[in-house]
This record gives C-alpha cells, structure tokens and sequence, in this order.
C-alpha cells in the first residue's frame, strides 16, 4: 500500500481518469453517434482527454479548493 502523503494524487488521477473516461465517451457519441468502431474512437478520445486532464486537476485543485473556503462560513 502507499503512503496517506499520496492520496492527493490518487484522488487527482482517479478522478481525471474516471472523468475523461466519461467525458470522451459521451462527448463521441453525440458527436458521431453509435458507430462500428466507436470503442476505438472514444478509447484514443480518452487516451488524449486523460493525458489533459490529470495534469490539469493537479493544478487547479489548490485554486478550487481556496475559492470553496472563501464561499464557505465556519461554523461556531
């Protein structure tokens, strides 16, 4: 097992995976439609997507997570 120091990572390429994965997917099939060979399409659509993605989660979760503290009230 890793180390708790990882889990930001782990969570950022989970969710950029699964997300891509998601994305891409729904993203061929309005574009295109149900086809023949839309595994192969949505699967190097993803491939692409998740190399965009995971990078792109890393650096914005510190930015989201300040701008939800800021919108956020403690509570006494």
């Amino acid at each position: 097992m890793l180390a708790t120091k990882f889990r930001p990572y782990l969570y950022s390429f989970f969710m950029s995976l699964s997300m891509s994965g998601i994305m891409s997917l729904v993203v061929s099939l309005h574009n295109l439609g149900w086809r023949e060979d839309i595994l192969s399409i949505w699967l190097s659509a993803w491939r692409f997507s998740f190399m965009v993605a995971f990078p792109t989660v890393l650096m914005l979760t510190p930015l989201v997570r300040r701008l939800v503290d800021s919108l956020l009230t403690q509570n006494s």
